[in-house]
């Protein structure tokens, strides 16, 4: 079964360019990250700036995010998005959504074309929620 999770950049990041997976500084990102490592073979951040972000490209800090982006703009960078999934070969039997409803909304549709199943696992959560299930989902045994 080939498994990819994608996780959605956040505000908070290093000040200084970084690897991305180690851009993202705040705790929701680093459990998302430990969550799409121990359930995924292939995982990619979902950038604003960038759109699907390999986690080992050394990237910039930015200020871009999709919640102040119109419409239109937001289909743009699903189009991107799924340009680069095309691109890089990104299809499989199960990938698993770790980003918020502006993340997600023109993204759905395309990752059902690639994938069998597609899993949000956290949807519908508030944030506090989402880190509380995270938590107990990841257990003592955090990155």
């Amino acid at each position: 079964m080939t498994r990819v999770a994608f996780v959605s950049c956040v505000k908070t990041k290093s000040e200084t360019p970084e690897l991305a997976e180690h851009l993202y500084v705040s705790p929701w990102f680093r459990m998302a990250r430990e969550y799409a490592r121990r359930n995924a073979e292939r995982w990619f951040i979902l950038s604003a700036e960038h759109g699907l972000l390999d986690p080992r490209t050394m990237v910039e800090p930015y200020e871009t995010t999709l919640n102040r982006m119109m419409i239109e703009d937001r289909k743009r960078w699903a189009s991107h998005v799924a340009w680069q999934m095309e691109d890089l070969g990104v299809k499989g039997d199960l990938a698993f959504v770790l980003a918020g409803e502006r993340y997600r909304e023109f993204l759905m549709n395309r990752l059902a074309i690639r994938f069998d199943t597609v899993k949000i696992p956290m949807k519908g959560l508030q944030m506090g929620e989402q880190l509380s299930w995270m938590k107990n989902t990841l257990g003592d045994h955090q990155r």
